[in-house]
């Protein structure tokens, strides 16, 4: 449906919605006709076009008041100017979403019950405003007078077209409902608010360019011509060759499956990440999909499944057009603040991408993803209109915390009910997610059944069985699994801690004189590449190489050992770690160790509660099916698992604060409850390279933060669990200014000032505070 205003006459009595620093002023009513149009347009990709475009008509509806007209000229200040369109919206058509996205769109979602919207009365407002603000005009009918002068016309109530959110309710699908409602309308204030702000000399709207178009069918002919000429690696044996191609013939037929649920479940080292992307396409052309979203847990992954899309693409067309096809976005992708990323003007185009995800590929993290799904802000909400018929890959699904599950799967499966995508959770462990249907169901409808991709007669695991596995019958002590690992000419050990490792790895390093290398994040990227890079060369000249490794060896990482040793843990990180031996079947087997480490005196003897209680699982299981039930090469293995991990974690029960704020409603304090990693994280560049330390240093404290120099600074940089206040090791650290010659500091990046603290093998090693180390 097409929304058609004709402007309204100039008269002595204009109000205006904006004003610039020139005194250039908008006239109000063509900015309403303007984004409700807009807003219109972007929601009628889910069938709420009526509502989005009420929305949009009456969201600056306060701006017809004297006292804010007033404020454009600097002579009042503290205005509410949405809340009067709110209460019309509410009043005359009962759209619950529409009014709650006009409150929100400038001070993010509230809550949504009958208590809350009563409150917007205007009668009550002027008795206590909640942020002590002032209403522009108490009087809703002297507004409408305003606009009907205007020549405005007010539509009326429209029976044909269901509101988003018919009723109260108590559910994750509804507020998702309003979340995609909300950003229809914020993503178009803010296009039409910046074109008019860019005008031209000629007094023209300058809009931003509009992102590229899928064209599926296109780039898959790329992909396919790609994976046709790609010269298998001599690495890889022609069994695992073959079982790479069935995995991308099988993604290529399901592909035909109407949109909805999907799992992938494929072994580690089969290609999922080209398979799951000719799925994506594939499933696009047939169904006339708008865009593919990568989500993935890692940034380390990020940048290989990027660098492997580029690769193809870039032979068919320009870097200037690839930028804009594919697009990154996560934490370190820009300076996030509240009102959303800073970055330089050279990559203006793309933070203007970054912002409302005007691509046809989107790359980005669990975190951004997720926690912008369940957000209140209107920063963070205006992309959510860009799910709409879009086809969402999740991989390395199991790594989705065990606690947020039940709400994700309830909002994802609306996701794909309601507005029409498909999402698919890749990954060689898959959860037992259908396991919690009926608790999905308590908050949204449709729950949590997914198609699985591969066929059952693919038979891909057992076929991709390459290593043999065996679990201890005993706990050993340190020593005794140092004289094993020397036994070895190469091997890979994973630890579940990075002491563990560490001590592990002097050990190891005093035994005898071969080369061995320590792996963990207390190391930066441009560490972990260095040492990668030297592990692949001795393992592919047959010398010898030892490697110490935590958990974060296990995903993304290409790295082939013959044999690999696995402090017991969690079933699924053990899998995880065996996928890095023998991963090129080069061999007719690959040796696995599970040990189990003498812990008695260890006081955390894992990183946190849940990866203890997954390893207790694994335990169980094993007492319960002994040694030959416990075939890691069986995907019904992980079913059982995570059936019985669900069980116990008992899902349904964690994160009460956020299921009780769900069930009210109430956006912020749900937004504030639902976090992908549960303590907050610090950035630290640290001294791994002197030189480049030195010259980022400098130009940090010379020019302040700016995403370029946080691309420059992301491979020498570490996390660290957030201090508290007064924690001694921000005697370590040195703050950033976010601009030149501002007060206000950094809070996400700091740069250590120890130099010593950081070791050339086994990376930053505070002396002070251990306990913000991340395990």
């Amino acid at each position: 449906m097409r929304y058609m205003i004709e402007p309204g006459n100039i008269n002595m009595h204009n109000s205006y919605a904006h004003c610039d620093t020139s005194g250039r002023k908008e006239l109000l009513h063509e900015h309403l006709k303007l984004v409700a149009k807009r807003a219109a347009e972007y929601a009628s990709h889910y069938n709420a076009d009526h509502e989005a475009y009420i929305a949009g008509l009456f969201h600056d509806l306060g701006k017809y008041g004297e006292l804010f007209q007033r404020r454009l000229i600097g002579k009042e200040k503290n205005i509410d100017h949405w809340s009067a369109g709110a209460w019309f919206v509410l009043q005359k058509y009962r759209y619950i979403a529409a009014a709650m996205a006009i409150q929100g769109h400038h001070v993010g979602l509230q809550a949504c019950n009958k208590n809350a919207l009563l409150k917007l009365d205007p009668e009550k407002l002027k008795e206590q405003h909640p942020l002590n603000l002032k209403l522009s005009e108490n009087d809703i009918d002297k507004l409408i007078k305003h606009l009907k002068h205007d020549s405005l016309p007010i539509p009326e109530p429209n029976t044909e077209h269901r509101a988003m959110y018919p009723a109260i309710a108590q559910t994750a699908a509804a507020m998702l409902d309003v979340r995609m409602l909300f950003s229809a309308l914020v993503d178009a204030d803010f296009i039409e608010t910046e074109a008019w702000f860019e005008m031209d000399e000629n007094r023209k709207r300058r809009y931003r360019e509009s992102g590229l178009p899928l064209e599926p069918a296109k780039a898959l002919g790329w992909l396919q011509s790609y994976l046709h000429e790609l010269t298998p690696k001599p690495s890889s044996s022609s069994s695992i060759q073959k079982l790479r191609t069935d995995l991308l013939n099988a993604c290529l037929e399901a592909a035909s499956s109407s949109p909805g649920l999907f799992t992938l479940t494929a072994p580690t080292g089969s290609g999922k990440t080209l398979s799951m992307l000719a799925f994506a396409l594939t499933h696009a052309a047939k169904y006339n999909l708008r865009r593919i979203i990568v989500v993935i847990p890692y940034l380390t992954i990020i940048e290989q499944t990027v660098q492997v899309y580029r690769q193809f693409l870039a032979q068919h067309m320009p870097a200037s057009r690839l930028d804009r096809y594919i697009l990154e976005h996560h934490s370190l992708s820009g300076i996030r603040t509240e009102d959303g990323i800073i970055q330089e003007d050279e990559d203006y185009g793309k933070r203007l991408l970054a912002e409302n995800w005007d691509a046809p590929i989107i790359v980005t993290t669990n975190v951004q993803f997720l926690e912008s799904l369940f957000s209140n802000r209107p920063s963070a909400c205006r992309k959510l209109h860009r799910l709409a018929k879009s086809v969402i890959l999740f991989d390395e699904v199991q790594t989705l915390p065990v606690s947020l599950a039940i709400p994700t799967l309830a909002t994802l499966s609306h996701l794909a009910e309601r507005y029409h995508s498909t999402i698919v959770f890749a990954t060689a462990t898959q959860p037992a997610f259908n396991h919690l249907d009926k608790f999905v169901r308590q908050y949204c409808t449709s729950g949590w059944q997914p198609r699985e991709i591969i066929p059952k007669a693919a038979d891909l695991f057992s076929r991709a069985k390459r290593v043999t596995l065996k679990w201890p019958d005993r706990s050993i002590s340190w020593s005794d699994l140092t004289d094993m690992l020397v036994q070895h000419k190469q091997v890979m050990c994973v630890v579940n801690l990075k002491r563990h490792a560490k001590n592990l790895f002097d050990t190891l390093r005093r035994r005898d004189d071969q080369p061995v290398f320590h792996l963990s994040t207390n190391m930066c990227p441009a560490h972990r590449q260095e040492v990668l890079a030297k592990v692949r060369l001795l393992l592919d000249d047959d010398k010898p190489c030892r490697l110490i490794a935590t958990q974060c060896v296990e995903v993304g990482v290409d790295i082939d050992f013959p044999v690999v040793y696995r402090a017991l843990g969690p079933l699924d990180a053990i899998a995880q770690a065996a996928g890095r031996c023998n991963r090129n079947g080069l061999t007719a087997s690959g040796e696995v160790y599970v040990f189990k480490p003498e812990l008695e005196d260890e006081r955390r003897p894992y990183p946190d509660g849940a990866y203890e209680q997954a390893t207790d699982i694994t335990k169980l299981l094993l007492a319960q099916l002994g040694v030959n039930g416990m075939d890691i090469s069986e995907p019904e293995l992980f079913q059982k698992y995570y059936r019985t991990l669900y069980d116990f974690a008992c899902p349904e029960k964690h994160k009460k604060e956020l299921i009780e704020s769900i069930k009210l409603q109430d956006f912020s304090e749900v937004s504030k409850q639902y976090r992908v990693i549960s303590r907050d994280a610090i950035n630290v560049l640290v001294p791994y390279n002197t030189v480049v330390f030195s010259l980022l240093r400098e130009k940090a404290l010379k020019e302040g933060l700016c995403r370029q120099w946080i691309i420059q600074a992301r491979p020498y940089s570490v996390s660290l669990f957030r201090p508290k206040a007064n924690d001694p090791l921000y005697l370590s650290l040195e703050t950033i200014k976010l601009k030149v010659r501002s007060n206000e500091e950094s809070d996400e990046w700091y740069i250590y000032r120890k130099e010593e603290d950081y070791d050339q093998n086994t990376g930053l090693n505070t002396s002070l505070s251990p306990d913000v180390i991340i395990a």
